[in-house]
């Protein structure tokens, strides 16, 4: 098992139990069947239920920061595309009472303490502005989960991830402080040339990823750039 992914092994072993199988029901479709006997077996779903995260998504940040060391020390966070509010979560359970945590979504969230959260479209044209004017000072670091639905269109659903990702990019290089941290989902395949060119160009050090927690038969990898190299 690579270094740092070791949450893996100790959330199955806690939700270790007998498999749940779903009957089929009237009125339910068999995708909507394979779906909740998926979340009945999962792992990570039973240890989200336990600890009180919102989605078992929370643990993709947590098994990411595990391995990478990124959240600690950070004073200013900005979560893009934070609903239900698994990854917020996360950031204000490991960072200190006072750290400036602002969550963005087009979805409303239910309150969680010690975080700022915008029902707001991160793609409108007044978006950007009203963030910038409300942080403190410069970022830490800029996490984005966001995610178009998904069409069933390979490249058109790649097309749409990687322009959330240019978008969550663009805002990061403008508010990241010197040596800040950008985090972003992507789909396989869609990091195309010029997105990690940028990232190589304004970061030391850029990667890809694939925690445990997300799933082996789901497309989305995250790319990981570290130490801002500070605006030019």
């Amino acid at each position: 098992m690579s270094k740092g992914w070791n949450r893996q092994s100790q959330t199955k072993s806690r939700a270790r139990g007998a498999k749940v199988r779903v009957k089929s029901a009237r009125g339910r479709k068999p995708s909507s069947t394979r779906w909740l006997q998926r979340q009945l077996n999962d792992p990570y779903v039973a240890e989200a239920n336990r600890l009180g995260y919102r989605t078992r998504a929370a643990f993709k940040l947590l098994e990411l920061d595990d391995r990478y060391d990124f959240i600690k020390g950070a004073k200013r966070v900005v979560d893009l595309g934070c609903a239900p509010g698994g990854w917020t979560q996360i950031l204000t359970k490991k960072l200190p009472t006072g750290t400036q945590i602002i969550g963005i979504d087009l979805q409303e969230v239910e309150p969680i303490q010690g975080a700022e959260l915008w029902v707001m479209d991160f793609l409108g044209a007044e978006a950007e502005e009203k963030l910038m004017a409300a942080l403190d000072g410069p970022v830490d670091l800029v996490v984005s989960d966001m995610a178009n639905s998904a069409t069933g269109h390979r490249q058109t659903d790649q097309m749409r991830t990687m322009a959330l990702c240019d978008a969550a990019l663009d805002f990061a290089i403008k508010v990241l402080g010197e040596d800040g941290t950008f985090v972003a989902k992507v789909l396989q395949g869609g990091s195309d040339t010029s997105l990690m060119t940028r990232m190589q160009q304004h970061f030391k050090s850029v990667k890809h990823a694939k925690p445990p927690a997300s799933r082996a038969d789901s497309k989305e990898w995250f790319v990981l750039a570290q130490g801002f190299k500070g605006k030019k």
